[in-house]
This record gives C-alpha cells, sequence and structure tokens, in this order.
C-alpha cells in the first residue's frame, strides 16, 4: 500500500438546516509531510470532537482505488484527493483485508487500524447530495480511522508496511456491514467483543443493544 496523497483541511462554513455551521471535512492535497500525532493530525482542522479525532480516530485513510467509482456517479464535481474528508489517500487499501488491530509501518508512524468511517450528513455537503450518505453505506468501502501508537510524519510516496497482524479475524469490512445490518450475525458479534482495537463504548453499546433482544 502506498500514500498517494497528503491532505490538509481548514474550518469552513456550510448551511445545514437553515443554520451556519463550521466543518473540517474539506481536505486538500499538500506537498508537505503531515504528522501524525496521537488524537489527531498537526495543522488539520477537526471541529466536532465528539466524532472526530481522538486516540481511536487520530487520522482517517480512504483508498485512492475507490475514487473511479465516485468519479463515475459524481462526474461534474471538481475532484482531487482529499474529496471524502481523509488526511491520507492510500492505493490499495482494502478494507475486506485490514484487521481490526493489526498495526502497520505509516511514514516514520507507527499506526493501528481501529474502525471504519460512519458517514454523516456533512458528506452529503461536501459531495452536494444528501443521497451520497446511502450510496457510501451500500458501495461498503468506508476507508479506516487508525491509533497512533508511536507518532511520526508521512508524505507522499511512502509505503503502508504490515508490522503485526491482528489475531482477531474481524475486518473494517465486516464491522462497518455489522453495523448497518438488519440481522446480526452471531459470530461477528463474537469477534466485536473480544477485539481489543475497538472502543470500549462500541462494544459497550452493543452489549446494552444485545440485553434488550
Amino acid at each position: 500500500m502506498k500514500v498517494i496523497s497528503t491532505n490538509l483541511g481548514k474550518s469552513t462554513t456550510i448551511l445545514w438546516n437553515g443554520k451556519e455551521e463550521q466543518t473540517g471535512i474539506y481536505k486538500y492535497p499538500t506537498s508537505e509531510a503531515i504528522q501524525l500525532l496521537n488524537e489527531d493530525v498537526a495543522n488539520d482542522t477537526v471541529i466536532d470532537r465528539k466524532h472526530h479525532g481522538g486516540a481511536h480516530k487520530a487520522c482517517y485513510l480512504y483508498s485512492a482505488d475507490q475514487y473511479p467509482y465516485w468519479k463515475n456517479h459524481y462526474p461534474d464535481l471538481e475532484w482531487d484527493w482529499g474529496m471524502f474528508g481523509e488526511n491520507l489517500t492510500i492505493e490499495g487499501l482494502d478494507e475486506s483485508k485490514l484487521r481490526i488491530g493489526s498495526t502497520y509501518k505509516l511514514g516514520s508512524a507507527l499506526v493501528q487500524i481501529t474502525q471504519p468511517r460512519e458517514p454523516c450528513y456533512k458528506l452529503g455537503i461536501r459531495f452536494n447530495d444528501s443521497k451520497i450518505i446511502k450510496k457510501f453505506v451500500a458501495h461498503n468501502y468506508p476507508g479506516t480511522y487508525i491509533k497512533v501508537l508511536e507518532t511520526g510524519t508521512v508524505t507522499t510516496g511512502d509505503e503502508m508496511i504490515l508490522i503485526s497482524q491482528s489475531e482477531n479475524s474481524l475486518t473494517i469490512n465486516q464491522y462497518y456491514q455489522f453495523l448497518f445490518a438488519k440481522t446480526k450475525d452471531p459470530e461477528v458479534i463474537q469477534l466485536i467483543l473480544s477485539n481489543d482495537a475497538l472502543p470500549e463504548y462500541k462494544k459497550e453499546r452493543l452489549r446494552n443493544s444485545l440485553k434488550t433482544q
């Protein structure tokens, strides 16, 4: 896997339900290396700290391989890397093979795969189409968030190299499908609850939902 683009964003004003809001989803390529910190990316913009940033969402990665699919669906947009709000656009990123908990060398940083991106209304604003939310879910290639185990810098051309494969076989793709599935697979439930890399609140939410069923 190879870094195709490093992307940063500044605070941008958007209109949602008649009110002005700020967002950091508008990210664009930068020619400089970016620094991965423990809870975010240096010089990037994270507005909604409740849903973005933090130890388990320090940086968002999206696959360059998915861009042709979306360009075909939205040919009239002005396309550039960073369109999905990702800090790192990665060639060869495959969510069906990325195990939650696996660690990778990424530039000079050491990172861990943590969870898929769950799209919100701001992606619809970025694409000027609220229907992209359902399309994004159905396409099943959400990209991934990472935890930064060792801070470091990443630049275009760097490789994303597997250091340690998680013994828990839960992939980003599996977990993403599970989140939106009407019928929950018992085997996937066990993989989720036994995965140490997933945020504890995610597992606790699942436990609570199982109790009410």
